[in-house]
This record gives structure tokens, sequence and C-alpha cells, in this order.
């Protein structure tokens, strides 16, 4: 990587829903953390559980720091938008919009991107104002991201005068630089994951943001090889299973059918995961590292999992 995916200053974290992307997300900024970095790490999606990775209560539009060099927040667009009006306007920090924020509803329902620009404009302006080294947003899933990063030029081409322009204008600096902004798409390695990963990665040029690498979670482990199954299949016959049964104590053609089915499906991703690196290598440009995260054969999602990801991904990028 000519970039170290951590070296960067804002990482978006992207994927289709239920790939794990809230998790990755939040075992990015530990492992950034564990580097020394002073990290936020930022909730986009209300509908999101950012605070589950890490076991800590509801988050709020203001950090809070969960350990030393970790901080955490949700976004809210009325506070982001208060604040602009207080950083970049020198108006009081209001408790209440009111009818602002009546107008302030009508301009996003008239002009695509208002919303959005409060969003990516509120995670830039914490890079750009430099109190953390590293920015991670849990962002929208796959089908929001594209339209989140492309307001700062929506609304660059809409307006040619003022100083919402000109704060387009660094925002887009900021974006466009692939040693500071990148963004990490999040898959699993199945059918409709893959062909989504493929098409956001391809849609992610006309955004101006670059790709700063993809993440393969839940990878299952090489458990069987072929001279397995043979035995399986011996196993299998009546004379030796009715002798295995015997010896054991109990059933064991169960244990045989989860055996192969656990070969089946391993070789099943391991073709998805064939035709994700193609599609990648196929793209205009450098290929983007590929990260992988295996299976944790776990049902817990708080921070012992996230610590868990947190490791393998350092081995990775390591």
């Amino acid at each position: 990587m000519a970039v170290g995916l951590l070296d960067r200053r804002l990482l978006f974290v992207t994927g289709k829903g239920g790939v794990g992307k809230t998790t990755v997300a939040a075992a990015l900024a530990l492992l950034a953390v564990g580097e020394g970095r002073r990290t936020l790490v930022c909730e986009v999606d209300a509908k999101g559980d950012l605070a589950s990775a890490y076991e800590a209560g509801p988050l709020a539009f203001e950090a809070r720091e969960l350990q030393p060099g970790l901080f955490a927040m949700a976004m809210d667009t009325e506070a982001s938008l208060r604040e602009y009006l207080a950083v970049q306007l020198k108006l009081p920090r209001l408790s209440r919009l009111g009818a602002m924020a009546r107008t302030f509803d009508f301009l996003a329902n008239a002009a695509p991107g208002i919303k959005e620009i409060l969003t990516v404009g509120k995670l830039a302006w914490e890079v750009r104002r430099g109190r953390y080294d590293l920015v991670v947003v849990d962002a929208a899933a796959s089908g929001h991201i594209l339209g989140q990063l492309r307001a700062p030029q929506a609304i660059n081409e809409l307006l040619s005068v003022g100083l919402v322009r000109e704060q387009t204008g660094w925002m887009l600096e900021l974006l466009g630089d692939p040693a500071t902004t990148g963004v990490v798409v999040v898959a699993a390695p199945e059918e409709m994951p893959v062909t989504e990963t493929l098409e956001l990665v391809e849609e992610l040029a006309t955004t101006g943001v670059g790709l700063a690498a993809v993440v393969v979670n839940r990878v299952l482990p090489e458990l069987f090889g072929r001279a397995e199954e043979e035995v399986f299949d011996r196993l299998g016959e009546p004379p030796a299973s009715a002798a295995l049964a015997g010896a054991v104590g109990h059933r064991v053609a169960p244990v045989l059918d989860a055996a192969r089915l656990a070969v089946r499906l391993r070789r099943t991703r391991a073709g998805h995961l064939v035709r994700l690196r193609q599609g990648l290598a196929e793209r205009p440009g450098p290929c983007p590292p590929v990260l992988y995260v295996p299976e944790l054969f776990s049902r817990s999602h708080g921070r012992r999992a996230t610590h868990q990801v947190a490791e393998s991904l350092g081995a990775e990028i390591s």
C-alpha cells in the first residue's frame, strides 16, 4: 500500500447491510488507538449499533471518550447545523433552531444534498481542525454512501459564490486526497455481498473519494481437504459407520454430514472470493488491498468480538 490504511486521516467504512461494517469500523478505531493514534469513531446511521461494539452507553453528537485515546459520537444533522452556524457564521448555539429549522427542512427537500453535506462536513471539519489523528466513520450502507460522498460536489455545482461554496471547496480537496481520505468496503464471501461490493467500487470512482481497502468478513477456514473427504465417504458406508458408532457410543452420520457441509460451504465461499479479487483486479488503477477477517463462530458482537476483529485486521495490515 502506497499509503498505510491507518495513516489516512478519514476513513468511511461501508458495505451491504449485515456484513459487519459496524464491527469493522469499531475494530479499525481500536486498532488505531492501539498504535497511538487519537481516534474519533462516528456512527452515521441512526439505526446503527456502534455502542454495542464497545459495550458502551448510548452515543450522542458530543464525542465521548470511551477509553484513553478513543472517542465516539453519533451524527445528528440538526446539531451539526447548529455547530456550523456557531463556527462559520459566529451565531450563538441555540438549543432549538425554531423557524430556521423549518427553513432548513424546506431547503433540504428542495435541494438534495443539504443534509448529506452537514454529515460529511462535520466529519471533514473534525479532520481539518486536527483534534484527532484519525476519524473512522461507521458510514451509511452501500445503497446510501454514494449520495453522502457526492454531496460536496453537488452543492459546489449548485452554488457559484458564497460561504457555502467556499466550504465545499476545502471539503472536496480533503475528500479527494487519497493520502487523507479513503473508503473501506466491507463484504462477506457470499454472492450478493460480493456483487454489491463490485458495483459500489465501480460507482466510487464517480465520487472522487479513493478506495482504501476491501475487508472480507466471516471467512471460513479450510478445515478439511480432499483426502479427508474420501475418509468421510468411506466412513459413511454401512460397515464402517456401524463400527465407528459402536466405538464412540453414538451415531456418527450427522457428524460426517456436517463435515461434508463445512467443506462445500468453504469451497462455495472461496469461489465468491475469487470473483471478488478478479473484479477488483480488472478495475482501472491499482488494485486495493483485500483484508480477511475469519468467522468468529460466536453469537457475541460485543467488545470481545471487536477486539478479535481488530487483532485479525492488525495481522492483515502489518
